[in-house]
């Protein structure tokens, strides 16, 4: 266990409004952080939207989703299951060409 502490790094990411205080493994620091600020943008472009209009609940879920959205797309674009196939039939073909 004290081993798995130094490893953790004690850090205050501010998100919209808030700052939260949270234990991050060291080598994860800056996507913490990156994370923190894509959420605090996301925020403040649809608070700009919809202040005054939408409740500050509506505002976060919609954040929410839109960073859902962007996650599941690039998801999709990290598929590498057709190049793995399209590369064994390559294999094959050079194998038994070369046989």
């Amino acid at each position: 266990m004290p081993e798995e502490n130094k490893e953790k790094l004690h850090i205050t990411l501010h998100v919209y409004d808030t700052d939260l205080s949270v234990n991050v493994p060291r080598e994860d620091e800056e996507y913490y952080r990156k994370g923190a600020k894509l959420i605090t943008d996301i925020v403040n472009q649809y608070s700009a939207i919809f202040k005054g209009r939408k409740s500050d609940k509506d505002i976060l879920y919609m954040a929410l989703i839109d960073i859902a959205l962007r996650y599941e797309k690039g998801e999709g674009k990290n598929d590498t299951e057709p190049y793995n196939d399209i590369l064994s039939k390559l294999t094959s073909e050079i194998e038994d060409a070369l046989k």
